[in-house]
């Protein structure tokens, strides 16, 4: 049975090098993973005032998470933080408060950066976030990529087998990992 992985690429610029790193990571995942983008762009930002009346955007965050199997988190860092704008999707889907969408989810994190430490304060950010909001993560491996437009294409090819190897091992240690934590916690 495909496990269903929904994807959130932290950056909203459609030349991000995390989007270019989202493409790679799925042209080498394993079989019996399908991806679908969760897009995090046209939220508003997080208000509690309209947790009675959620906006459209934030209902379709919602019920994009609630119909995946699996989250992948592909994110830069910003100011040794997460962007803002998946600050604010993180709190749009954990709200209203009883109504956590990512209780139990298994989670995975990865990014990519042009400097030599490829993410590695925005993805710990990110972990102390996903830990307050219950989600099951891969704690291993941790994967920090530098950035190089010669090694990572936007078709999704790696030219470096070295390169290459080290994702298709992070996607083959996410698929165990997301079988592990839903032969545990089934999700609905």
């Amino acid at each position: 049975m495909a496990r269903k992985v929904g994807y959130i690429v932290g950056s909203l610029s459609k030349d991000s090098i995390n989007r270019i790193l989202s493409t790679c990571l799925i042209a080498v995942a394993p079989d019996g993973l399908e991806f679908t983008e969760i897009p995090i762009g046209d939220l508003p930002l997080y208000n509690r005032d309209l947790d009675n009346d959620y906006p459209a955007s934030a209902t379709a965050l919602k019920d994009a998470i609630a119909s995946s199997d699996a989250l992948l988190f592909i994110t830069p860092e910003y100011n040794r933080s997460i962007p803002g704008a998946l600050k604010n999707a993180i709190d749009w889907a954990s709200r209203p408060w009883g109504q956590n969408s990512f209780d139990h989810v298994p989670a995975g994190v990865i990014g990519t950066s042009p400097g030599n430490i490829g993410t590695a304060v925005g993805q710990q950010t990110l972990r102390l976030c996903l830990s307050f909001v219950n989600a099951r993560q891969m704690t291993a491996p941790e994967a920090y990529i530098q950035f190089d437009p010669e090694i990572y294409l936007p078709t999704g090819e790696v030219t470096d087998a070295e390169s290459k190897e080290v994702l298709a091992s992070y996607m083959q240690e996410f698929q165990e990992h997301v079988e592990r934590v839903l032969t545990v916690l089934p999700r609905n």
